[in-house]
C-alpha cells in the first residue's frame, strides 16, 4: 500500500451516487497540515488517512489500523462513509474479513464481505464488496429550547414543519448530530439554509451535521445532512449520522430494540445512496452497512 490518494463513493453501487470520500491507505510521513491540505484539495466531505495501529493495541494481525478523518476545514472524530469506503478499499487489496480501526472516537470494528445484491434504488450493477461498521457506544441528549429555536431559524423551518413523533435531540455514535424530523417529504426536499448562522450554532454545540429525517414507513427513512462546519453545504450519505440516528430511534421508541432500518440519502442532490442500520437487543452499539465503489 502507498500514500496514493484513492477516491471511492460509499453507500452506492454507482460512482455517480452515494458520498465520495478520499482514502489514503498509508499516511505515514504525512503531518496534520498535509492531511488537511489533501482533504481540502479533494473537496470531499471527508478523507480518511490510515497509519499503523497503536503499539500493543491488539486486533487482527495485518488488519488493524489507526484511522483519522479530515474534512476540508478540520479533523473530525469519526466519519462513517469514509470508513465504509476505506474498508472496501482494504478488502480489495488484502481480502475480505474483519478489520479494526482505531479512530479518535474509539475502536471501530468493520467487516468486509461480498455484496450479494444486484443493485437497487441507488443504481449501478451491484456485486463487489460491502462493509459493515460497528459504532462506539452511543448516547442521546435533549437540546435546549433556545438552541432548537436557533437551529430552526438558521434552517428557515417553522416549528410547525417538525414531525412531533420525532422529537429534536442530539445523538452521538462517534460524532454529535442534531436530529430533526420533517413532517413531510416536501419539507425535507426544500433545503435552503443560512450557512454561517447554522455553522456558528453547530460549532457552539460541537455538532458534526444536522440529521434531517422524514419517515416513510416503520423502518424506512429519508435523510439530509447539512455540514457547514466541514465546509460542505450538504453531505450526500452520512454513516456517522445514520449510526447516531439508529441509537436515537431505538432509545426514543420509534423502532424496536431489534430492527433493521433503511435510510435513503442524497436523492435530492442527484447522488442517491442507501444506508442500512442494524440494531440488536442487548448491544447498545449500532451497525451501519453499505457498498462502496472506486471513482475512476
Amino acid at each position: 500500500m502507498t500514500n496514493e490518494v484513492l477516491r471511492y463513493t460509499a453507500f452506492s453501487h454507482d460512482p455517480e451516487g452515494g458520498n465520495p470520500a478520499g482514502v489514503v491507505l498509508d499516511a505515514s510521513g504525512l503531518d496534520d497540515a498535509r492531511m488537511l491540505a489533501i482533504a481540502a484539495e479533494l473537496g470531499y466531505s471527508e478523507t480518511a488517512f490510515l497509519t499503523a495501529p497503536p503499539e500493543g493495541a491488539g486486533g487482527p494481525e495485518g488488519r488493524s489500523f489507526t484511522a483519522r478523518y479530515f474534512s476540508p476545514k478540520a479533523e473530525v472524530p469519526f466519519c462513517g462513509h469514509a470508513t465504509i469506503a476505506t474498508a472496501v478499499a482494504l478488502g480489495e487489496r488484502i481480502g475480505q474479513g474483519e478489520l479494526l480501526l482505531f479512530t479518535p472516537a474509539g475502536p471501530v470494528p468493520v467487516s468486509v464481505t461480498e455484496d450479494g445484491t444486484d443493485g437497487g434504488a441507488d443504481g449501478g450493477p451491484g456485486r463487489g464488496l460491502r462493509a459493515v461498521l460497528t459504532s462506539v457506544e452511543p448516547h442521546v441528549e435533549d437540546i435546549a429550547d433556545a438552541d432548537l429555536a436557533e437551529a430552526l431559524a438558521a434552517l428557515g423551518w417553522p416549528a410547525a414543519d417538525l414531525d412531533p413523533a420525532i422529537a429534536p435531540a442530539v445523538a452521538y455514535a462517534g460524532a454529535r448530530h442534531l436530529v430533526l424530523g420533517a413532517a413531510t417529504r416536501a419539507r425535507l426536499a426544500d433545503l435552503d439554509y443560512d450557512f454561517a448562522r447554522l455553522e456558528a450554532l453547530m460549532r457552539r454545540l460541537d455538532l458534526t451535521t444536522v440529521q434531517l429525517v422524514w419517515r416513510e414507513g416503520p423502518t424506512l427513512f429519508h435523510a439530509r445532512d447539512p455540514f457547514p462546519v466541514g465546509g460542505v453545504v450538504e453531505d450526500p450519505a452520512t454513516g456517522a449520522a445514520a449510526a447516531a440516528f439508529g441509537a436515537y430511534a431505538r432509545e426514543r421508541g420509534l423502532v424496536p430494540e431489534d430492527a433493521v432500518l433503511t435510510l435513503h440519502q442524497g436523492d435530492d442532490m442527484g447522488r442517491p445512496g442507501v444506508l442500512t442500520v442494524e440494531l440488536r437487543a442487548g448491544d447498545p452499539r449500532v451497525r451501519v452497512g453499505g457498498t462502496a465503489v472506486r471513482i475512476a
